[in-house]
């Protein structure tokens, strides 16, 4: 039985996927790699990081197989990054070695949204209450987790759209 968290879960990663898109939309390879310095994360790392985490983060809730593998990501995008990586950690160097163009972002965070709304259609209670980290104190719910997840989310799409309102006055 769906409860007020699925509802407002299902709401803000609709959400975020409608503003990844807008973030992402009509700009160009070359432009998602654009670093306002050389240290500087481009907008296209910054969707393609914040697309990886939630797959991550959600796909363990699910019990279930990231799309990035899953669903061939891994190879469309070609990167040379290891298979299980996400971003977290990533040197500068790293960072600008990310390519790929907007419809490839996209399209992976549609998939990943899917793959997302499905986990938390099917939550209930005691599925929001199960631990799922022992490494913290208190240990880590499920629910703790989604609200990590929304907050990572939310938070790289505002830096995504900072970089990108700074290129347009580049």
């Amino acid at each position: 039985m769906p409860t007020v968290a699925n509802d407002l879960l299902v709401d803000v990663f609709n959400r975020a996927r409608d503003a990844l898109a807008e973030v992402v939309t009509g700009l160009s390879p070359e432009q998602l790699t654009w670093r306002p310095d050389p240290e500087a994360n481009p907008v296209g790392w910054i969707a393609w990081h914040l697309i990886r985490v939630q797959d991550d983060h959600m796909a363990d809730l699910g019990d279930v197989e990231q799309a990035w593998t899953a669903d061939g990501w891994f190879d469309r995008f070609g990167l040379s990054y290891a298979v299980a990586e996400h971003g977290y950690g990533h040197s500068s160097e790293q960072v600008g070695a990310w390519h790929g163009d907007a419809d490839l972002l996209v399209g992976y965070h549609r998939d990943v949204t899917d793959r997302t709304l499905e986990v938390v259609r099917g939550m209930d209670d005691a599925a929001f209450a199960r631990v799922v980290d022992r490494r913290w104190d208190p240990p880590v719910t499920a629910a703790v987790r989604l609200v990590s997840v929304v907050a990572e989310v939310n938070q790289h799409l505002g830096q995504a759209a900072y970089v990108r309102g700074l290129l347009g006055r580049a």
